[in-house]
């Protein structure tokens, strides 16, 4: 199997969706011979800053000489950016092997590539596994190992219709990865800390830094603290969080909580913005904080089943802005945007970023 073969195969499995339960990914690792359970693991939960917060620890793991593998979504540029070790994607060759060797299970995407992953890591003897769940934290994929270091970063209304309509039940969520005989770092999170208290061996609440790059960069450093490894002075960046291309700044936060991290960071001036949405995400608390502070919108529909239509998210953005247009194509959306001075900004999802990063 070549690797175009082994990606539309895995890409193939998004037919399936997002499907409850552990048991098809437990029994493939057990045919693997459960490598999740060879490697030590830094588990990273949360609903914003989890990418930034992994990124950092790997950076520093690595500066520090260890062989350090992560795990981290959704991808942007390349699918195989999601497994790296030492910042190097995984091969084509080596996915397309490993596609090949397990393509009999019954697994979803996520779940096939998350057992691809472990076993990777595992075969590489890895010293750490830093990996960042998809979704939640007790039903998701990645939550099969025995032991770990477990982080929870920022936690706010995200995914509701998987893992609650209230932030507890969300923190409840993602304290599912707290393992008894581990320590987890817990970003400030003053609402919802009581629900991590007696889960796990020691917990390590972070106190409140003043904004979330500060939490940020304080859980990450707490961790390495933990590992003897220097700390670090900034976390890292990653493409499309809070990031300037040319002077066009390209963000993939989607929810309340991420536009609320967005905001102090907007451009300065006169602002024109391409956005889009998925039509699952609470669009009207994203829209009410980022959309009073801009001059132009340009609503597009990225190319996702889930996407909320251009003309539905302009109706929408019209309670804040007075000038929104709506055009479907991503690509004509940023063609028409580059036509106006005060271009400065794209946002409201990853999948509008990774289609149009490129063009901008």
């Amino acid at each position: 199997m070549i690797y175009n073969e082994a990606l539309n195969f895995i890409l193939g499995k998004q037919s399936l969706g997002i499907m409850p339960g552990l048991t098809r990914i437990i029994n493939l690792l057990e045919t693997m011979g459960n490598p999740q359970n060879d490697i030590k693991i830094i588990h990273i939960a949360g609903t914003n800053g989890k990418g930034t917060v992994a990124k950092t620890i790997n950076n520093a793991l690595i500066d520090s000489g260890h062989k350090v593998g992560l795990f981290s979504s959704p991808w942007i540029d390349d699918y195989r950016e999601q497994i790296q070790i030492n910042n190097e994607f995984i091969s084509e060759e080596e996915f397309a092997s490993y596609v090949d060797k397990y393509k009999d299970n019954n697994c979803t995407e996520f779940e096939f590539l998350t057992a691809i992953m472990y076993k990777y890591f595992a075969d590489i003897k890895v010293d750490y596994a830093v990996v960042e769940c998809g979704m939640g934290g007790k039903g998701d994929s990645t939550n099969v190992e025995q032991s770990n270091i477990s982080v929870i970063t920022s936690i706010s209304l995200d995914h509701t219709a998987f893992l609650g309509d209230t932030v507890e039940q969300i923190a409840e969520e993602k304290s599912g990865i707290l393992r008894k005989n581990s320590t987890c770092f817990l970003y400030p999170n003053p609402n919802v800390e009581h629900v991590f208290d007696g889960k796990c061996k020691k917990l390590v609440k972070i106190k409140e830094q003043g904004n979330f790059k500060k939490n940020n960069l304080a859980t990450a450093n707490a961790v390495l603290e933990l590992l003897g490894v220097p700390t670090v002075e900034q976390c890292a960046q990653l493409p499309a969080r809070q990031e300037y291309i040319g002077n066009v700044m390209l963000d993939g936060a989607h929810n309340k909580n991420g536009a609320q991290a967005l905001e102090p960071y907007l451009p300065n001036g006169k602002v024109t913005a391409v956005i889009g949405m998925m039509k699952d995400k609470d669009v009207d608390g994203y829209l009410s904080i980022i959309a009073p502070h801009l001059n132009r919108i340009i609503t597009t529909t990225p190319g996702n089943p889930r996407s909320m239509p251009a003309e539905k998210l302009k109706h929408l953005a019209q309670k804040y802005c007075k000038d929104v247009v709506a055009v479907d194509s991503s690509n004509e959306a940023v063609a028409l945007a580059k036509q106006d001075e005060n271009f400065k900004l794209v946002c409201g999802s990853f999948y509008l970023a990774r289609e149009v990063r490129n063009l901008i």
